[in-house]
């Protein structure tokens, strides 16, 4: 599972640079999405660990991934609003 994630992770970093210099993002906004992906991925590790001790858990995919980097702090709100009440 964690190769997978690390897998997922790097494959949506790459996705969006090149996304970023096909429609020429400027850099700034590209660092700032990464940055944004990345400590999201961070946050729902760190929420996975502690949520295993209530039965709660996140998925890492893609969607949750490019969810929490797009929209960041609520974007992740809304990742666990959905696996709460969804």
């Amino acid at each position: 599972m964690e190769n997978y994630a690390l897998f997922v992770y790097i494959v949506c970093i790459m996705a969006i640079i090149i996304i970023g210099r096909m429609f020429i993002f400027p850099i700034k906004k590209i660092l700032k999405l990464i940055i944004n992906s990345v400590l999201g991925a961070g946050v729902l590790y760190v929420i996975n660990i502690i949520g295993a001790n209530f039965n709660f858990h996140i998925g890492l995919n893609w969607w949750t991934i490019l969810c929490t980097g797009i929209f960041g702090i609520p974007g992740l709100v809304l990742v666990i609003a959905l696996k709460l009440f969804g």
